[in-house]
Formats: C-alpha cells, sequence, structure tokens
C-alpha cells in the first residue's frame, strides 16, 4: 500500500486497506475511517506542497490557489459517504419551479440594447476532439460548410453585436489541453465585431487508486500530461473569479452570463429568456436558470430537475442508487432533462451597512451571486469520480463537479422547458451527419430546422463505431450527405458507403456482415428498407 500511515502505529489487514482505498465502503471502527481520512489529508497535503514547490515563480501564486481548491474537493470525496440524496426524501416539482419556453414574452425591440449590455456568453471550450478521431479542441472540427463550432459561435455573437449595435463578450473556458491551440485560432478574429476573452479552468493532478496520492511528480504538466486533468465544467465558478473576469464585467454593468457547451448547436442567446431575468414580472429575478426539455426514451441517462430540501437541483444518474435507476429512466417520472444551457446571475445584491458605531453614515457594498456562494463555501457541487487507467497501467481516479450542480446554492432557481431545438449535441459522428444534412440551413451562424421536415423531431441515427466514429472515416464514407428530410431512423452497422444524391426516408437499417462491403448506389432511395449483407432489399 503506497499510503503510509507514519504517525500511527496502526497494522491492518487486507480487508482495512480495501476500505482504505474508497472511503465510501462501511467501515467497522468509525475511529479508525476518521484516523485513515486524516492521515490521507496529511499525506495530500505534504505531496501538493513539494509539486508546489517545483512550480516556476510566476506561476506559484495561481497553482496555489488551484491545489487549494483541490484539496476541499479531495476532503469532501473522503467524508461523503452513500449516495449524496436520498431518494424517498424528493418532492414534486412545485407548479412554477418550470416555466414552459412559450408562455415568455418578446421584449420590445426598443430594449434589445440595454438587455444586451447586461450579458455576457461563455462557452465551455475544455474538451478535446480525440473521441472523433481529431487533434486538438473539439471546438476547431468543421461541422458545416468548413465552419467550425467555434467559428459558428463567433459568427452568432457578432450577429448580435451588428444587428442591436452592442457589444457582447465572448467568454471561452479554455483547459490545459484546448488553451494553446485556441489562442492560435481566434487570432483569425480580431477584424470582427466580437471581443473574446479567454480563461482556463483548473489544472487539478489525478490520484492513484490504491494509494490516493497524485501521481504528478512535477508540476510540469507538459512533460506528464497524463499525470493531469481538467476538473469538468463545475469549476467555472472559481476558475472565472479567479480570473479576474468577474470583477471586470461586475465593473461593466454586466448582470448574467449564458453559459452552454460549445458543441451545442442549438444553444444560441434567446432574448425572450433573457427579457424573463432583466424584466421579471414580480420583479424577482432568478439567480439561476436552466435550461431543460422534454425527456425522451434516447435522454434516459441524462441529468433532470428535482425538488430537494425545499430548493431546485440537478439530478444526474451517477447520485442515483441503484435501486432507483429505472425510477430516475422513466419518461413519466422525470419528465424533463438537462440541455446544459445556463443562466447565471453575475451581479448580486447592495449591501448597507453602518460604518462604525460612532458615524450614521451608510456605506455600500456590492457583492456578485458568485462572489458569495464562493466566498461562504457553499459551492458544494456533487462530486463525480471518473475511474481511468492510465497508458502505463495504473489506475487512477478523477475528482470532478457539473457547472449545473450549483443550482441548489443559488437563490431562485428556476427552469425552463425549452424547445428541443436548443439541444443539438455534437457528441458522434452521428450527431454530425445530422447537421451536416439538408435538415438544417446555417442563417448568421445559427442551424435553423428546414421548413421542409414535417416533424419538429430529429431523426434518430446510429453510425456503427468500427467504420464510423472518427471523422475523417466518416466522411469518406459518403459521396455527400444524403437526403433526409424524411428520415426517422436510421441504423448503419459495418463496412458501408454511399453515393451522391442518395434519399433515406422512413426508417431505413444497413447491416453489412464482418468481410462483407455494402456500397449504396448513386441516386438510390431507400423507404422503410433493410439492407443486409448480401444487399438483399426487403419492405421493413
Amino acid at each position: 500500500m503506497a499510503l503510509a500511515i507514519s504517525n500511527l502505529s496502526l497494522f491492518y489487514d487486507a480487508e482495512a486497506k480495501n476500505q482504505l482505498r474508497h472511503q465510501r465502503a462501511p467501515s467497522g471502527s468509525r475511529e479508525f475511517k476518521e484516523l485513515t481520512k486524516k492521515d490521507a489529508q496529511i499525506q495530500l497535503a505534504q505531496e501538493l506542497d513539494k509539486l508546489h514547490a517545483t512550480t516556476p515563480e510566476e506561476k506559484k501564486w495561481q497553482k496555489q490557489k488551484e491545489f487549494d481548491g483541490f484539496q476541499r474537493l479531495y476532503q469532501r470525496f473522503l467524508q461523503e459517504e452513500g449516495p449524496s440524496v436520498e431518494w424517498e426524501s424528493i418532492e414534486k416539482l412545485p407548479e412554477n419551479a418550470v416555466k414552459n419556453y412559450s408562455t415568455l414574452s418578446q421584449p420590445a425591440a426598443e430594449q434589445v440594447q440595454s438587455m444586451l449590455s447586461k450579458l455576457v456568453v461563455v462557452k465551455l471550450n475544455g474538451g478535446l476532439g480525440t473521441s472523433m478521431g481529431c487533434q486538438g479542441p473539439k471546438s476547431v472540427i468543421a461541422v458545416r460548410s468548413d465552419l467550425t463550432f467555434l467559428d459558428l459561435t463567433v459568427q452568432q455573437i457578432e450577429h448580435l453585436n451588428k444587428t442591436y449595435r452592442t457589444n457582447v463578450p465572448l467568454v471561452l473556458m479554455n483547459s490545459f489541453n484546448t488553451d494553446e491551440d485556441t489562442q492560435k485560432v481566434i487570432r483569425k478574429y480580431k477584424g470582427l465585431q466580437v471581443d473574446i476573452h479567454t480563461f482556463n479552468q483548473s489544472c487539478y493532478p489525478r490520484i492513484n487508486r490504491e494509494s490516493l496520492l497524485p501521481v504528478a511528480k512535477n508540476c510540469n504538466v507538459e512533460s506528464d500530461i497524463e499525470a493531469w486533468y481538467p476538473p469538468g465544467h463545475g469549476d467555472f465558478y472559481e476558475s472565472l473569479y479567479n480570473s479576474g473576469l468577474l470583477k471586470k464585467f461586475l465593473d461593466e454593468g454586466r448582470e448574467y452570463c449564458f453559459i452552454s457547451n460549445i458543441d451545442n448547436l442549438g444553444a444560441t442567446v434567446d432574448l425572450n429568456i433573457l427579457n424573463l431575468l432583466l424584466n421579471p414580472e414580480d420583479n424577482k429575478s432568478p439567480e439561476f436558470v436552466m435550461e431543460v426539455t422534454d425527456k425522451t426514451r434516447a435522454d434516459v441517462k441524462g441529468g433532470t430537475l428535482i425538488q430537494y430540501e425545499g430548493k431546485l437541483r440537478l439530478l444526474e444518474i451517477a447520485q442515483v442508487p441503484k435501486e432507483h435507476v429505472d425510477d430516475f429512466k422513466s419518461v413519466k417520472t422525470f419528465k424533463f432533462f438537462n440541455t446544459n444551457n445556463l443562466w447565471v446571475k453575475l451581479d448580486g445584491k447592495i449591501i448597507l451597512f453602518q460604518q462604525c458605531q460612532f458615524c450614521s453614515d451608510l456605506m455600500e457594498y456590492i457583492i456578485s451571486a458568485i462572489d458569495r456562494v464562493i466566498k461562504k463555501g457553499d459551492l458544494n457541487m456533487e462530486i463525480i469520480v471518473n475511474n481511468k487507467t492510465l497508458n502505463n497501467g495504473l489506475n487512477v481516479i478523477q475528482l470532478e463537479t457539473a457547472v449545473g450542480a450549483a443550482m441548489k446554492t443559488f437563490e431562485g432557481g428556476l427552469g425552463i422547458n425549452v424547445p428541443r431545438s436548443r439541444f443539438l449535441p455534437v457528441k458522434k459522428t452521428s450527431d454530425l451527419l445530422l447537421v451536416m444534412s439538408n435538415l438544417y440551413s446555417l442563417k448568421n451562424g445559427s442551424l435553423v430546422m428546414s421548413p421542409q421536415r414535417m416533424f419538429e423531431t430529429t431523426p434518430l441515427v446510429k453510425l456503427g463505431d468500427n467504420h464510423f466514429a472518427k471523422v475523417k472515416e466518416f466522411l469518406s464514407r459518403f459521396s455527400d450527405i444524403p437526403d433526409l428530410l424524411e428520415l426517422d431512423h436510421l441504423t448503419v452497422s459495418g463496412d458501408v458507403t454511399f453515393g451522391k444524391g442518395v434519399s433515406l426516408k422512413g426508417t431505413v437499417i444497413i447491416i453489412a456482415n464482418h468481410g462483407d462491403r455494402i456500397d449504396i448506389p448513386a441516386g438510390a432511395l431507400l423507404e422503410n428498407k433493410i439492407v443486409s449483407g448480401n444487399l438483399r432489399i426487403l419492405d421493413h
């Protein structure tokens, strides 16, 4: 066991060692557990001190901030036991907890410029494109007309700024994996009417699953990049605060930030939602708004909104006890799922306080909502324990949090049930096929569903991982993207290629068995067909 207990004369057997490896396991001795937890924290602090000593002088302040955050996360990881939610204590959502988007008012044209002057747009840009076979940040993958996620985002913001003669800033939260490449890319936007700011989320050390200690030997991240990780987008709040950008935007009079994943092509600035926040009917502006949409069978693993201990909060499948997973997946029990489009209040309350006991003058102090939850230490988002295996076979864990999990720490949480069109993520090439097709047209950086599509829902597409998972191979299998306007469901498995001018309608299933190849000829129309390995075409 690599985690030595140097200040205790304890001899424990294999079972006790296993309990130390995962502190959530039940222990026969509460005193033993508390001692081992305390010692684990001491050992971690010593290891972090050693790592900090290897940090260049100019980066020590920033690294200390990150290590402080990591220690708080680690301490909570050790202390938490069992599910973070008691299933029986989940309350029914109050009637006013989720507003229907159709009930929102459209702002008057003369209000829009002033409204946008109070907004900041934040895109979560920490992910790589490796799962789709691409190098560098995922945001630089071309998704439509040779335009990348980042290109489309910049076009959207520039269009807003030009149309309403305003200056909505675009903020990218990068990770150490994406920052350098992103900085090179954004230079090409300098001549456009959009101010782009960046900051990095934290860089935390992965910890050995056995010893619960960092695997990194020094703070030169580039020399051993596998030893470090970005701790999920829940790190947004502290990293924004530490970057100094929060103060800058407050000084500019910004009141809300709109946060979304950069690969969600449906996450555009919505003036009706912004109007609700800035001009509420009851004069009570919610501090945290989560866009949700109706759950379908394809979304059963997505997070949902619940009422718990009198407050709205996000419930993820990882928090659900095993015996209730089927209940969580039920479309009837939990009707909504989280799109991760979030609107968070930046400015806060003006607090009046007396300067001293001998003075009657009152002084004003403005504290932002984000500032408040950080300084009060309320930002206790549920920890996601992510198990990984390094290239050398070492088993590690990384502790992460989700940005939506902070909802419970803000005042006046609200859900808005938005149209499905505001949730258009590109996670796989199956999604890429949809956004590249004639289902959509491109307008000012935004994808608009074709009016020729009879249904508002998008088709369900499943492309086989062995031949379609990587973008380059995916593109090589299509002479051009098929007509999908009347498609309901497409499944493709095996070595399959598509000629030019192919149309797919209804339900189409194409399966090439191992060793076979299917070439769908140019101009082919497949409607409710199953195409098997010997090219038989059968009615479905």
